[in-house]
């Protein structure tokens, strides 16, 4: 038998056979166990004595399972909940999590799944030995007995992320102060502490994974893999294998036993991004292992339990995929207990400047450059009119870019590169205005007094050229000859820079500008009017 425990457990259920059970089965894991039969006699030892958590039947004599999760919930109560409902009822299930069950078992319940899911909301491992010998258990219960399971290391086809020690640092990567982020960090923190499915929705790049992740973090699996998987990225041939393993000799090329992603993420989460893309038979096969708590590798004749808490994600909208007859209805709620929308860069760009300082600081770190370089004001106002519509991730690219391309530790306009056809027409309204208010104040030419006029040039055509030519030439120097940059600083697009430049013979040389004799002018004048 264990040792004592500090952990103390009620128990609550009307049928005194499964009570017995239960607290057998509890009290060889070493655990102080008191029970109850009704909401009432559960609520009056709560009164009494706070409980590490309660483990209560769905169906109360006086209630249900959920009127007293209500109470613990409204009484702002700590112990952690696990409801046992009947077999098969999912609604029950899918409820209760949302009333804030840390977990849920159906009846007949398996002892070492029960004894694994107490442990996990205790934060503890379960014992691996069994819990209560044959001939201790009462004839009336109907308790499935236990089965075995062949345990193999964990296939290398996923990473397993690191985890921190309070998820701080995971978080802490989520950038941002908008209403919209703090409403995510507010969630990911909340549905932590149960091991209700979660599904992370949101558009491609607004960085999903990292809430996943962060979820994981935060939680009592923290020690434990996190298995992060693309379904959109295995062949659905290997589906099966891949989620499930297999053993050797179930189909040519088998020739070990292999366990799957659930097995890897034994006891910590699995994370299935893009669920959406899944085919409708694999999802029936997703959704039994779900519900079962339980999985059969390809060519196996036993299920093996598992404790794994599933964490979802999409950019689809699964609800209209339900609708269309490609999504399964049942997964579908049974994978959307808890909704996470993660918003895309465009709804909360007051966070931009802070996902900037943070991106760039990560790439300098991975680059080994230090210190860190930083935006300009004139580069910062660019890309607060840009549309991200890659979210999070077409930011890091192009902060990349910038820092390959940028001289010192200062990154201007020219280094983003970004075609001034890339904004939307009121965004370039916008830059030019900015461009408008960055231009020095031109003050008033003072009055000549008796000063005779300035003579009058003997070809006005020339004149006007030579002035073109020095507005040219000083606005490509200003802007590092970068020919997009500087058209745009004289309201310019690149097509109308390029024809002034080659009619007036300025040249981009490789260390400045050179002024040629403008052969190039016929060639840029077909391409204007072209």
């Amino acid at each position: 038998m264990s040792s004592a425990s500090h952990f103390s457990l009620l128990v609550v259920d009307d049928e005194p056979d499964l009570r017995t059970l239960y607290e057998l089965t509890l009290l060889r894991e070493g655990y102080d166990i008191e029970t109850a039969g009704t909401v009432e006699d559960a609520w009056a030892q709560l009164s009494d004595r706070t409980f590490s958590a309660v483990i209560t039947d769905m169906r109360l004599p006086d209630g249900s399972g959920l009127d007293l999760l209500r109470r613990l919930e409204e009484a702002g109560r700590r112990e952690k909940a696990i409801v046992i409902t009947a077999y098969g009822s999912a609604e029950s299930a899918v409820e209760a999590l949302k009333a804030g069950a840390y977990d849920y078992l159906t009846k007949p319940v398996d002892l070492k799944l029960f004894r694994s899911v107490v442990a996990s909301a205790l934060g503890r491992s379960a014992s691996t030995g069994p819990t209560v010998q044959p001939d201790q258990l009462p004839s009336e219960t109907g308790a499935r007995p236990v089965r075995g399971s062949v345990s193999v290391r964990p296939a290398p086809t996923v990473v397993i992320g690191p985890a921190s020690a309070a998820g701080s640092g995971t978080l802490a990567r989520m950038a941002g102060t908008s209403l919209a982020m703090q409403q995510v960090r507010s969630l990911v923190e909340k549905v932590a502490r149960s091991m209700a499915p979660v599904l992370v929705h949101g558009e491609s790049g607004t960085g999903k994974e990292l809430v996943a992740r962060a979820i994981h973090d935060v939680s009592a699996r923290r020690a434990q893999p996190f298995i992060a998987v693309n379904c959109g990225a295995i062949p659905e041939q290997l589906l099966e294998a891949e989620f499930f393993g297999y053993r050797k000799g179930a189909f040519t090329g088998a020739n070990e036993d292999r366990e799957g992603f659930f097995q890897a993420a034994r006891g910590g989460t699995l994370f299935l991004d893009e669920i959406g893309d899944l085919p409708l038979s694999m999802q029936s096969k997703l959704l039994r292992s779900i519900q079962e708590r339980s999985v059969r590798p390809v060519g196996a004749t036993q299920e093996v339990p598992l404790d794994v808490r599933v964490v979802s994600a999409t950019h689809k909208n699964l609800a209209a995929d339900v609708q269309a007859g490609r999504f399964r209805q049942d997964l579908y709620y049974r994978l959307n207990v808890i909704q996470i929308r993660v918003p895309p860069l465009r709804e909360r760009l007051e966070d931009l400047p802070a996902i900037c300082d943070r991106v760039l600081e990560r790439i300098a770190h991975d680059a080994g450059i230090s210190p860190p370089p930083r935006l300009t004001r004139e580069a910062l106002a660019y890309l607060l009119r840009y549309p991200f519509g890659g979210n999070v991730r077409e930011l890091e690219n192009l902060l990349h870019r910038a820092v390959a391309l940028c001289d010192g530790d200062l990154i201007d306009v020219p280094d983003l590169d970004l075609p001034e056809s890339a904004f939307s027409d009121s965004g370039r309204a916008e830059l030019s205005a900015l461009r408008e208010e960055a231009r020095p104040p031109v003050a008033p030419a003072p009055v000549p007094v008796a000063a005779s006029p300035a003579p009058l040039p003997d070809d006005l055509a020339t004149y006007l050229d030579g002035v073109e030519r020095d507005i040219l030439v000083r606005a490509l120097e200003r802007h590092r000859f970068n020919r997009t940059a500087a058209g745009a600083s004289l309201g310019l697009s690149l097509r109308q820079m390029r024809y002034r430049m080659a009619r007036l013979g300025v040249m981009v040389a490789e260390h400045g500008v050179a002024i040629g004799n403008g052969d190039e002018a016929d060639d840029a004048i077909g391409d204007e009017r072209a």
